[in-house]
């Protein structure tokens, strides 16, 4: 999964209206805009596209990104082009579900969110999946489920997409300790609260994801 170390539970797209929904100007994206989005998010990601692809984006974006600023969840493309990059899309998102992090899938709602896949049986059982199914508060949640980036001054955190929840720590090792102790910690959460199913999948955790740009 080297191709997404930056990467976080829940949506990686803006949300979008769905096809034959009332528009929801300045909320949420279009259906063309929203399949525009998710062709840019695989190409962020990794994915190379064609000279087709290419001059479709190209003319997909005179049309949907416009130079002057305009409120998103109002433009959309003809029939024809928007088919076109509807086509696109749909292999755009299949690229990235099968670029998923073990344990975890990619799931076209109103956006393109990243899950945690809620089997105990499977070899891999993410962090987050015990989280969602306790059920129960467990204060050593948020950091268990944390990865760990390098800020621009060089130090390290560990967190979510948003925030920091431990650091700044001098090197990428101390602050995946800092995660580690938290993960013991909620797996002696887990049993307290009679959940010893969850706790049990502990050997099957990932590791913890560093992103090291």
């Amino acid at each position: 999964m080297t191709a997404l170390t930056r990467w976080h539970v829940g949506p990686w797209t803006t949300r979008g209206t769905a096809p034959g929904a009332a528009f929801e100007p300045g909320r949420k994206r279009t259906p063309d805009e929203l399949n525009f989005d998710i062709v840019g998010l695989s190409r962020i990601v990794g994915r190379r596209q064609t000279l087709p692809e290419e001059m479709l984006v190209r003319r997909c974006q005179a049309a949907l990104r416009p130079t002057d600023p305009r409120v998103c969840g109002v433009q959309t493309l003809d029939p024809e082009l928007s088919a076109e990059l509807a086509a696109v899309a749909t292999d755009a998102f299949t690229w990235l579900t099968e670029r998923a992090p073990a344990g975890y899938e990619f799931v076209h709602t109103d956006a393109v969110e990243l899950q945690p896949l809620l089997d105990l049986s499977a070899d891999v059982v993410a962090v987050d999946a015990v989280v969602q199914l306790a059920g129960v508060p467990l204060p050593a949640a948020r950091l268990a489920t944390s990865h760990v980036r390098r800020s621009a001054t060089g130090q390290w955190y560990a967190g979510d997409a948003a925030c920091n929840w431990s650091g700044p720590h001098p090197s990428s090792a101390e602050a995946v300790a800092a995660v580690q102790a938290a993960r013991t910690e909620l797996i002696h959460q887990l049993t307290a609260a009679d959940r010893q199913d969850l706790a049990s999948t502990a050997d099957r955790w990932p590791t913890v994801p560093v992103e090291s740009d």
